[in-house]
């Protein structure tokens, strides 16, 4: 069965926080150490969570009744995009830059912009995505889209 998509709901701040700081904490190894991977996952608390429900057009997969990782916009910023460690490698983070992507270009969007991490590079390299940028000194990677 495949992915279903939706908008999230205030309800699922939790799960989606605990999807990024798991995400984070265990698939960004070994492109960094524990200990950055445990800082980076520190800079969002719940309420920034229920925050950017708030400010963000946050969407979700779900897979087998689970949310299975989230994606977030706001104008031509992609602002984050997470697979719960249990879902990777299933086309969950795929389906959602897709889903974000088509949902951009459909409000007049025409580039994607984004800072991906060291772990993520490739993955949104192989999606069409291309660095513009050197790293910056936080390790994020400045890249870009362009939609159809």
């Amino acid at each position: 069965m495949g992915a279903v998509y939706r908008r999230a709901m205030r309800k699922d701040a939790n799960r989606l926080y605990d999807i990024r700081r798991r995400s984070i904490i265990e698939l960004a190894l070994p492109t960094m150490t524990a200990a950055e991977a445990q800082a980076w996952a520190a800079k969002l608390t719940r309420a920034g969570m229920e925050q950017k429900l708030r400010e963000l057009d946050v969407w979700v997969a779900e897979l087998d009744g689970r949310a299975a990782g989230w994606g977030a916009f706001r104008g031509e910023w992609l602002e984050g995009l997470y697979t719960d460690p249990d879902f990777a490698c299933r086309g969950v983070g795929a389906g959602l830059l897709g889903v974000c992507e088509r949902l951009m270009c459909e409000r007049g969007i025409r580039a994607v912009r984004a800072e991906a991490s060291s772990n993520a590079m490739a993955f949104y390299l192989r999606r069409g995505y291309l660095a513009n940028g050197p790293q910056s000194p936080n390790g994020a990677w400045p890249i870009a889209k362009q939609l159809l």
